[in-house]
């Protein structure tokens, strides 16, 4: 079996008019999130990952905006449902924070079985752009610019 790496990105995809896309764990209906994943190999650089990942779960290509890291990281605990997919002793895992500025909304496709849906939220105002309501939807703002 091939442990998972404690060392992961997590991703702010954003527009310059800061609109931020956000993503629907299939696994846990409600939860919305940015981009995150694990490095795969010992070997994988941060900004590698980071691309990879945009790609896997949304199909943006990084190389549409500019993939900036943050300078920042967090070390946190890794819940014990989780521990297994790690090696023996593991209990932490740090994810270093990135952004890609995009000119415009990008399309977005979904990866299956690990995302149900995307929305856009505006980050100024910090409440989703959705229509009607503050509640984010396959109608967002994303979704109507395709």
């Amino acid at each position: 079996m091939s442990f998972k790496l404690p060392e992961s990105v997590l991703v702010v995809v954003h527009t310059a008019d800061l609109e931020v896309l956000l993503i629907e764990r299939a696994t846990r209906p409600g939860f919305w999130q940015s981009v995150t994943g694990s490095l795969e190999r010992g070997d994988e650089g941060v900004d590698a990952a980071a691309a990879r990942e945009l790609r896997e779960e949304t199909g943006i290509d990084a190389a549409r905006g500019s993939l900036r890291r943050w300078k920042l990281a967090y070390t946190f605990e890794i819940y014990q449902q989780w521990r297994h997919r790690f090696g023996p002793g593991v209990t932490y895992n740090t994810e270093h924070v990135l952004s890609l500025a995009l000119p415009r909304r990008a399309p977005v496709t979904l990866a299956p079985g690990e995302h149900t849906d995307f929305a856009c939220c505006h980050g100024a105002r910090r409440r989703c752009a959705a229509s009607p309501g503050p509640t984010a939807t396959p109608s967002s703002c994303w979704a109507r610019a395709l």
